[in-house]
């Protein structure tokens, strides 16, 4: 099993706790992302979202792109998976400022494709929002276009969203960076299976993520393209006893009120079509972080992990609050490396 962590931009992961005690700044996931090379994580994912999606939107919100080429410059191992949202940056610029950005990585840089769900962001930012499937055929297109560009010495598209003539992205990439991506929808599934080379799921328990993953390896061989990787979000609480970790788990998942974030997380679920039913306690934890249900003592979470070793899955992405002190807990006591 790789594991990686969710670098916390928005400040925490919780939305019914305000002070997770990790702001929102540089200086922070600086230290945070140091950290986790030294104690043996592989990979970390910077969302992007312009607003803050956990806090509330008044709250600070880091810039993942500029956040991922300033890591670039301070960590020397670490995979950096960057989401990127196709209506938000035009794909032939894109390509060469990530081209970039992998090489001052050294060929660390991969994506993680997001066909964009807030419609109220996209507005403020004067942006075009489209349909559910239509977000996925511009998805497409816009992949076409990087990959062409990180491909072939010069590109000519022509597709209903984007068009390029003749062009050209120099220098490539150090190495072409994997493509992540998610998504529940038949759409979804189609260009994911054609398109991308992971699959990332949201939490959900081993019997769950097990025939997802038999479906998306068949559409994989159907499509004639290479073995894929299967990754799968979970937040994490390990401790002594497992009382503890229950008393942990009670603690982020007691809802009072309804915090200043719970509209967006309304709107998304309005936008999205999801196989399985969210509940509202589970607002608490983005991505359906608590299902996999990684809550309890080392010894409970290894066996856990191993089960899903077993469905298949080969990367955890990781929440934890406060950050670095549980990351730090989870590297010694579950992965053995710190």
């Amino acid at each position: 099993m790789r594991y990686g962590f969710w670098m916390p931009v928005f400040g925490g992961w919780l939305r019914n706790v305000p002070d997770e005690r990790m702001e929102a700044s540089w200086d922070y996931v600086k230290r945070l992302t140091q950290r986790a090379e030294q104690t043996g994580y592989d990979i970390t994912l910077i969302a992007e979202l312009n607003l803050n999606d956990i806090k509330g939107v008044e709250q600070p919100a880091l810039d993942a792109w500029s956040t991922a080429a300033a890591l670039a410059a301070v960590t020397e191992r670490l995979e950096l998976m960057v989401a990127v949202r196709p209506n938000f940056h035009q794909p032939a610029l894109f390509a060469k400022a990530a081209a970039n950005i992998d090489r001052i990585s050294n060929g660390r840089l991969s994506l993680n494709v997001v066909s964009s769900w807030w419609a109220d962001e996209a507005k403020q930012y004067g942006l075009q929002f489209d349909q559910h499937d239509d977000r996925y055929a511009r998805t497409t297109e816009w992949l076409q276009v990087v990959n062409g560009l990180w491909d072939e010495d010069r590109l000519s598209f022509e597709g209903q969203f984007y068009r390029t003539e003749n062009a050209i992205c120099s220098p490539k990439p150090a190495h072409h960076p994997t493509i992540y991506a998610g998504g529940e929808s038949e759409a979804a599934k189609t260009m994911i299976a054609n398109l991308c080379d992971a699959y990332v799921m949201h939490g959900d328990p081993p019997a769950a993520i097990a025939p997802k993953i038999v479906d998306m390896k068949a559409r994989r061989a159907a499509s004639g393209g290479t073995p894929m990787t299967f990754g799968m979000a979970a937040y994490a609480i390990v401790r002594d006893s497992e009382a503890e970790a229950k008393r942990e788990l009670e603690r982020i998942t007691t809802v009072t009120e309804l915090p200043a974030g719970y509209a967006n997380f309304d709107q998304w679920l309005s936008g999205t079509q999801l196989e399985r039913e969210l509940k509202i306690q589970e607002y608490a934890v983005s991505n359906r972080g608590l299902r996999p249900n990684l809550v309890g003592t080392p010894e409970q979470l290894k066996e856990r992990i191993a089960e899903y070793e077993a469905a298949g899955l080969d990367l955890l992405l990781l929440q934890m609050s406060p950050q670095a002190e549980e990351m730090d807990r989870f590297a010694a006591q579950v992965m053995g490396t710190a």
